[in-house]
């Protein structure tokens, strides 16, 4: 064959092996876009998903943290009803079928009642998850610490909003990841640098590489992307379970409270409106009232103690909903409630 004619039919077969490997670089291209639009359409939906879940369980800690804090806020009348009353009995710690309500305490209360108050006054405009940190860390105990102040030397009376809540879990050692600051320790601790990759690798990078380089850096976005739908669900399932305690919680407590409120009212209108302030005056059914008054008052004295959330011993694992003592609170409740005649005449 003429050296041309072998020349140009190298030349074919050369230009026909180019054209092979163009097609094949086009689809190993495509692959990896589609790869990373998929990896960058999944993150975002396991974002939406965690902030959505996120929302839910802030809302129905705050739910808690306020009612809460207001039934402690509440003290503060019944103390002040309580105490002019003169004569009246020692009224001694309850222990009973496994439930332990310490005595009555009236400075305790008083104290409690007022940095209640405090914590209320902060979080009227707060945001969402600020009074929901003072249930995770036990609202009794955030109330008392406002009396106080915080690590930073600044007094927790003197903060607001979400700088108090900051504050007092600060002074108490910890908090709820997904009650009173979650989305920053979520996107600096949990995500980590898992989400950051993901946005890095899918965000413009596409145009600077080709062939196999291109194909790997897909399959590093999809695997960043993996993990970080693990580290979301880890947390998701924590929070889903935090979320469900702090519904039963609320509920367990607002029945609770709703018979202290009625019991409440009925001393209030005893002491203030009969005038009755003479505990040897008393008949039998006014003093089954405020005996029964005391009672209530200690068992949401110890509900409101309770702190939903564990703090994690180690800094890179979640905390832990504190099922065991939540479930002992309300099994103590239920049993008080079942035990006792609270109806009023």
């Amino acid at each position: 064959m003429p050296l041309p004619l072998i020349l140009g039919a190298a030349a074919a077969v050369a230009g026909l092996a180019g054209v092979g490997t163009g097609i094949h670089g086009a689809v190993k291209m495509k692959e990896a876009n589609d790869t990373m639009k998929a990896a960058d359409s999944r993150h975002k939906r396991n974002l939406t998903k965690f902030e959505n879940q996120n929302k839910r369980t802030n809302g129905d800690m705050d739910k808690l943290g306020s009612l809460e804090l207001k039934i402690l806020k509440s003290f503060e009348t019944f103390s002040d009803v309580f105490e002019k009353i003169q004569n009246k009995p020692e009224f001694k710690q309850y222990q009973k079928n496994g439930v332990n309500i310490p005595k009555y305490d009236g400075e305790e209360l008083k104290k409690v009642s007022i940095g209640a108050g405090v914590l209320l006054g902060g979080i009227g405009g707060a945001a969402l998850g600020t009074a929901g940190g003072f249930a995770a860390a036990g609202a009794t105990t955030a109330a008392v610490m406002a009396l106080g102040t915080a690590s930073t030397g600044t007094a927790i009376a003197s903060l607001s909003g979400a700088a108090a809540t900051n504050a007092t879990l600060a002074a108490l050692g910890g908090g709820a990841i997904a009650a009173g600051g979650g989305g920053i320790a979520l996107g600096t601790t949990i995500l980590g640098a898992a989400t950051l990759g993901v946005g890095l690798l899918v965000g413009g990078v596409i145009f600077n590489f080709t062939g196999s380089s291109l194909s790997n850096k897909a399959d590093e976005a999809w695997d960043q992307m993996k993990r970080a739908e693990a580290e979301i669900d880890r947390v998701c399932t924590y929070m889903q379970s935090l979320s469900s305690v702090a519904v039963d919680y609320t509920k367990s407590l607002d029945s609770v409270n709703h018979i202290y409120q009625a019991h409440l009212k009925r001393l209030q209108n005893i002491v203030n409106d009969m005038e009755k302030t003479d505990w040897n005056q008393f008949t039998q059914d006014e003093r089954l009232c405020t005996e029964n008054s005391v009672l209530l008052v200690g068992l949401l004295y110890n509900m409101c103690k309770v702190q939903l959330v564990q703090k994690a011993a180690n800094q890179n694992e979640l905390n832990k909903v504190n099922t065991k003592e939540i479930n002992k609170s309300m099994a103590d409740a239920k049993e008080i409630l079942a035990s006792h005649d609270f109806t009023l005449n």
